[in-house]
C-alpha cells in the first residue's frame, strides 16, 4: 500500500527557488509530499509568489514584529502545528532558531547548507573553502538542531574546485545541484526511510556511519 502524501512545511527568507524546486518536483511526481504551509520571516521574500502560484497556505510572520526571538519562534511553531506538519524544511531561512524550537521539531526539521559539513558551519562558505585550498566543496542537508549547522548529517553532494573558481561561480555550479539533493532528500522522508533518534540517523533502518551521497541520476 502506498504511504500517505508527506505532510510538510517550508520556511523561507528570500527567492524560495528550493520551494519551487519542491513544488515542481511534486508537480512531475517525483515526490509523495503536501506542502501544507510556507512561512517567511519576511514579508517582501519573493518565494511567497511560488506558494501564492501553487495555491499553497502561507504565512508571513515578520520576525521584526516580535519583542524577541522566542515569542517570533512561538508564533512560528503554532502555525506549523496548526498546519498539521510532519517534516519542516528550512530552505534559505535565514534565521537563528531557538532551542525550544528546535527540540519541538527534533527528528522532523532539516536544513540545506551550502557546504560539506562538518567544514563551515554559518556564512561565507564558498569563500571559506577557496581561502583553506579545498579541491572540492558541496551541500549538506541535516537534521536542525539548537547548534548552529550541527545537527546530524542526512545527505550530501560534492563537487571540485576548478582553477579559477570564485565564490560566484561555485554558487551557480552548486545551486542546481542543491536543488537535485534536497528534492532527492525529501524523498527519503516521502518513503519514510530516514529516521534520527538521540542524533543517529538510520535509511532503511541501518544506522548510517557516514552521510548518504548523491550520485548522478539523483540517487544515493
Amino acid at each position: 500500500m502506498k504511504n500517505a502524501p508527506l505532510k510538510a512545511a517550508v520556511l523561507i527568507s528570500g527567492t524560495g527557488s528550493n520551494l519551487k524546486a519542491l513544488i515542481d518536483a511534486i508537480g512531475r511526481g517525483q515526490l509523495n509530499l503536501d506542502i501544507v504551509q510556507v512561512v517567511s520571516n519576511r514579508p517582501e521574500a519573493a518565494g511567497l509568489g511560488h506558494a501564492r502560484a501553487a495555491a499553497i497556505p502561507f504565512s508571513v510572520i515578520d520576525h521584526t514584529d516580535y519583542p524577541d526571538r522566542q515569542a517570533h519562534d512561538a508564533a512560528v511553531a503554532d502555525v506549523l502545528q496548526r498546519a498539521g506538519a510532519e517534516l519542516v524544511v528550512l530552505a534559505g531561512y535565514m534565521r537563528i532558531l531557538g532551542e525550544e524550537f528546535a527540540n519541538k521539531f527534533a527528528g522532523r526539521m532539516i536544513n540545506l547548507h551550502p557546504s560539506l559539513l562538518p567544514l563551515y558551519k554559518g556564512l561565507d562558505t564558498y569563500d571559506r573553502a577557496l581561502d583553506a585550498g579545498d579541491t572540492e566543496t558541496g551541500a549538506s542537508i541535516h537534521f536542525v538542531t539548537a547548534g548552529l549547522d550541527s545537527g546530524p548529517v542526512i545527505t550530501q553532494i560534492r563537487i571540485p574546485i576548478l582553477q579559477g573558481d570564485d565564490a560566484a561561480t561555485l554558487k551557480a555550479r552548486l545551486g542546481p545541484l542543491e536543488h537535485e539533493l534536497l528534492v532527492a532528500t525529501v524523498r527519503l522522508f516521502c518513503e519514510r526511510k530516514i529516521h534520527c533518534t538521540d542524533s543517529v540517523v538510520s535509511f532503511d533502518g541501518k544506522e548510517i556511519e557516514q552521510p548518504l551521497q548523491l550520485k548522478p541520476g539523483g540517487s544515493f
